[in-house]
This record gives structure tokens, sequence and C-alpha cells, in this order.
């Protein structure tokens, strides 16, 4: 029955995105890597929400909040932030400008040489982080829900290592062969698959609880450990402690809103669905109702991590990456894990399959036509883009199993890795924007110093301070490096944001009320859990 419902929603998934797409362009630039610019408000809020949300967030950040409460909170809730932040302010820029790259903005107001160094530094972000940790918690998740090592009786290793395998390269193909808009169509399906059995997991264990009762379930979960649901953290920051800190709370100050700025209004997987809007009002709706789903996701991605705390205790302290999937085990009546897995599946596909197509873009566009063949076709472009995905998927798929046992958890890994690529890039582009005056070479010089600075502190001093305070750092010093160079090797002439007249660029009329309420909301959540 399991096997049974698993395929059963996967077939509709695969059968529904292939269908929506029979008389869609996919041999044309646009077409395939921006879903020919078509996509609306609902598709656009789905498809951020499971590129976002997968497996690492599942597994990695319910294991965090298993042995170090829901402080871990903070990484999502203040994503609604950035989210205002790229509606209201990145959004009619990007369209105005009618980009298909966040590289190709740099370009206009740069050089070509900072459009190259960013394009690479994002590939390479891709391969050495995201894709192989989505692909390893994928696969831990799968074999412990499904045991695929019993099944084909072999090690457990050996399992996770096929269940790699098998789901990346299912996840290559969604995005050799389908584009962006075949990843957004599956997004959809499947983002909001997973919020429905994402919140089954927690209710069916709190209805278990409290004997049928919800809220006496959670009544008895919260007596349990009521410190747990304290989102603010006490944990050094600096000195003593700080390194091996979760999330101290000082740091949704310094480091924590750039890296969500990055990460919603600046990442290429991210902001390619954006860039893929039929018009300004759709893309704006997009971004909003991502940040209202961002609010409630913390009911997927931390309660459970809480109820296995009541339920295991600290018996899984060293091992909180499996607190998720035996919890589903555990409450998940067995025809419904069928669904779950394959909704997990999705989660899994969708971050992969987005990278993949991102990354593709990138070269394709970026690197491929720039310094290989300026003068390619759209067809040729869409092939190199195909190619592409191929390679990065086999290179993300062989480094996978070797992301285990992070000491810290998963996601917490993530971070730290993600810091390195991140902080510069956002840097540069944030100084493209608010700084006129910052020069081509102000940019290069600010990026090179940001690489090398973050991985100076973090891996080779070992500084104790909380990582994501050395990304405040990294932030202030990478500007402050862009103004020095500029000084020395100055700008000349302005750049002059022009209209390509590509879309509709009329603002959705609610977009300032709707932010102003996820403003509110955010600050109240943190206000209330705060004081637990």
């Amino acid at each position: 029955m399991a096997l049974f419902t698993f395929l059963l929603f996967t077939g509709f998934v695969a059968f529904y995105a292939t269908w929506k797409l029979r008389r869609d362009k996919l041999d044309s630039r646009d077409g395939y890597f921006l879903g020919g610019r078509s996509l609306t408000g609902i598709v656009i809020a789905g498809s951020l929400l499971l590129t976002n949300i997968s497996t690492e967030h599942l597994v990695g950040m319910n294991g965090s909040a298993y042995r170090n409460g829901a402080i871990i909170v903070a990484w999502e809730v203040t994503s609604a932030l950035a989210l205002v932040i790229a509606a209201l302010y990145f959004a009619p820029r990007y369209l105005k400008m009618g980009l298909t790259t966040i590289p190709e903005f740099l370009e206009k107001r740069f050089d070509g040489v900072t459009r190259t160094l960013v394009a690479l530094l994002l590939i390479i972000s891709f391969v050495a982080t995201l894709l192989p940790i989505v692909l390893y918690t994928g696969a831990l998740n799968i074999e412990a829900i499904f045991e695929i090592s019993e099944a084909l009786n072999v090690t457990q290793s050996q399992g996770i290592w096929i269940t790699i395998l098998v789901v990346g390269t299912i996840g290559a193909i969604y995005a050799i062969f389908g584009g962006l808009k075949m990843v957004a169509y599956t997004d959809t399906i499947n983002g909001f698959g997973l919020l429905v059995a994402g919140l089954l997991v927690p209710i069916l264990a709190l209805l278990s609880i409290g004997d049928g009762n919800l809220f006496e379930g959670m009544g008895m979960v919260f007596e349990n450990s009521p410190d747990k649901f304290n989102v603010v953290s006490k944990e050094p920051s600096i000195g003593e402690g700080a390194r091996s800190a979760i999330l101290p709370f000082e740091v949704l100050f310094t480091g924590l809103m750039v890296n969500q700025i990055y990460f919603w209004t600046m990442h290429q997987s991210i902001i390619q669905r954006v860039l893929g809007a039929v018009n300004l009002k759709e893309a704006q709706k997009g971004l909003l109702y991502t940040g209202l789903l961002k609010i409630l996701v913390p009911a997927v991605i931390v309660l459970p991590g809480l109820i296995g705390f009541y339920y295991f205790g600290e018996s899984l302290y060293d091992n909180p990456d499996s607190v998720y999937p035996l919890l589903v085990k555990k409450v998940l009546p067995l025809w419904l894990t069928g669904f779950f897995v394959a909704v997990m599946m999705g989660a899994i596909l969708s971050t992969f399959n987005s990278a993949l197509n991102s990354a593709a873009t990138v070269f394709s566009l970026g690197i491929f036509k720039r310094y290989i063949q300026k003068d390619a076709s759209d067809k040729k472009l869409v092939a190199i883009g195909k190619w592409t995905s191929a390679l990065l998927a086999i290179f993300a798929i062989g480094i996978a199993p070797f992301v285990a046992n992070a000491p810290e958890g998963l996601y917490q890994l993530l971070q730290q890795l993600n810091g390195i690529f991140f902080i510069p890039i956002a840097s540069v582009i944030i100084a493209g924007f608010l700084f006129p005056k910052v020069s081509a070479s102000g940019a290069k010089a600010g990026l090179l110093f940001g690489l090398v600075f973050y991985v100076v502190m973090y891996y080779g001093l070992q500084l104790d301070i909380h990582f994501v305070h050395i990304w405040g750092i990294e932030f202030v010093l990478n500007i402050i490096v862009m103004h020095v160079a500029t000084l020395l090797f100055p700008k000349e002439a302005p750049f002059e944001m022009k209209d390509a007249g590509v879309l509709n660029l009329k603002p959705w009329k609610y977009a300032k009320p709707f932010s102003l309420f996820l403003v509110v909301f955010t600050i109240i959540l943190y206000l209330v859990l705060g004081n637990v």
C-alpha cells in the first residue's frame, strides 16, 4: 500500500507537469530557462517554497530543534522580512532590466569579468554545498522510512548510495528535459503536498499524545520541556562556546539578515522564478505569499523536532538527524507513508533540479555565450544547458555520500559552507544598487577579499566568534574595501538602469499592506515566543 501511494502521487505529478507543458516551446532561451516568462503568483510561491524547503530542512532543522530547541526558527521567520524587501525593492528593478540571471545585472552595472567571477562562484556553490547535502539528507530520510537497505539486502551505507543515485538521476531528468517551467509546475503540486503531509506529522503525533485532543497533546509536549519553545537563544556569540553555538540571538542583527537578503533577493535558484513571472504584479504576489508560508512553515520543520524530544528524550542527541524519520515512522499510518515519501522525494527533486537549472542558466548564458560561442543560437544554448545539468548532477551524486557525520548537524554544515559564497556575492550586488560610485575594480576587490576573509577567519584562525557574526563583519569590510579600491580605480561613467520593455511593471495594489502585515506578524511572533 505504501509503495502504491508513492507511485500514484509521483506518477500524477509527472503526468500533470508533462500535460501542462505539451504546447510550450522549450527550445528557446526564455522558454527553457525562464518558463517563457509566464509564471503566476501561486506557481511562483509554490515553487519558491519547495525550492527552499527540502530534506535538509525536514531532517536537519527538526534534528536541531530536537537537540537545541526552537531557536533555529529564526532562519525561517526572518525570511519573511527578506521577501518583503525582494517584493518591494529588488523585483521591480530586476524585471525592469529584463534580466535572465543575476550575474547579467553585474555585467550591466560593473563589467564582464565581475559577471564571470560570480557565475563561477554560483556554480561551485551549487555543486560543492547545496546539491550534495540535499541529496544526502533525502537519501537518509527515504532509507530510514522505507528501509531500502533491508529490501535490497545491502548495508545501510550502500542503501543510501543507491537512493542518492536514483533520486539524483530522476532530478536531473526533470531539469534537463523540462526546463524551469517543468520544475515550477512539479514544485507547485509537491509544495502544497509537502505542507499537507508535513503538517500531518505533528498533528497525528499531538493527537496520539493527547488521546485524541490536539491541544492537550500540545500542552503535554510543552510541559515536558518549556525551555525548548523559547526562540531567543542565550548562547554566547563571542568568546568560549561561540563556535559551537547554533544561533545566538545577537546574530539576528548582524550577518543573518545579510544572508537572508542575499538568499531571497539574489540567489539564482530562488530569483529565477521571479524573473520568469508574467508581470511585476504576479512576481510580488509570489514573493509575499511565500513570506506568509515561511512564517507558517516552522510547524513542519521545527515543531516535529520538539515533539521528537517528548518521545525520545536525550537518547538521540548523538544522532539528531535520525529524529524526523523515526517520528514519521512512529505516527504515520502505513498507507500514508508512501504519499509522504513521494512528497519528500518531490522536495528533494525540487531543490536539486532547481539548482541544476539555475547553474545551467548561469553557465550557458554567462560563460558559454560570452567566451566560447558568442553567436550561439537559442537551440545551442538550451543544448549546452542540458549538458551542464547532466555533468553537475554526476558531480553532486559523487560528492553526496561524503557529507555524512556533520558534527553540529547537516543544516548547520550547509549554512557554514554557504558563508564562503553568499556574503561576498551579496555585498557586490548590494553595492551595485546602493552605491553608484563603486567601480568594477572595487567590486572585484570586494569579492576576492570576502572569499579569503571568511575562510581565514572561520577555518584558518578558528576565532571564538559565531560564524554568522563573521558574515556581518565581512559584509561591512567588503563594502569598505570596495570603496577604497574605487578611490584607486574610479568609475568612468555612472550606471543607468534602463527599461528593457519586456514586462508590465504595474505593481500589485496590496503589496505594501501585505508587506506591513508580514513585518508586524514577525515582530509579534518573536515578542510572544521570546518570553516562553
